[in-house]
């Protein structure tokens, strides 16, 4: 678990941020930009993401990382390195539409956690990262920021192991 040191130590912060954040963390999308080996940058829209993130993904994510309670928001770790996963138009407007009919007025964080991964399910899914990946992208991205101030309340280290069941769950479904 050591190689995964940098990831179990983020924490998943409300809205957009400098790098990298209050407490260490910044919101889904930009922590979603550095796994996928892009320079960090602030999001305050999707639009600002990279072409290779699905827009109806990147803002259910978007939404759910914003309104959720700061235990709830770590819950949505195990997603960072699925939302580059863009499709053709007519994919990402099905995806769209997917989550429009199930996300209209007010829904749980666990109905939304559900309309997520629903959503990923539908087109291409984001390549692979292994640990090594990950790990580097995020040492790298953290090697340019102040150290962490606080510990997460949860222990993120079970996200991850949850994460990983989930990603196998799905690979064999």
């Amino acid at each position: 678990m050591d190689q995964f040191a940098h990831i179990l130590n983020w924490t998943l912060q409300p809205g957009s941020h400098k790098f990298p954040g209050p407490n260490g963390g910044t919101c889904i999308n930009e922590a979603a930009i550095v796994t996928a080996g892009f320079p960090y940058q602030a999001v305050k829209s999707v639009e600002e993401m990279p072409s290779c993130f699905s827009r109806p993904i990147c803002r259910l994510a978007m939404r759910l990382n914003d309104e959720a309670t700061d235990k709830q928001r770590q819950r949505l770790l195990p997603f960072v390195t699925r939302l580059a996963c863009a499709d053709t138009e007519a994919v990402e407007r099905k995806r769209g539409a997917y989550i429009h009919s199930r996300t209209s007025g007010r829904i749980s964080f666990d109905e939304g956690l559900a309309v997520l991964e629903g959503a990923l399910a539908i087109g291409r899914q984001a390549d692979d990262l292994d640990a090594a990946d990950v790990t580097s992208r995020m040492s790298a991205a953290r090697s340019r920021a102040k150290p962490v101030t606080s510990v997460p309340e949860q222990s993120l280290a079970a996200l991850f192991t949850s994460w990983a069941w989930v990603k196998r769950r799905v690979k064999v479904s």
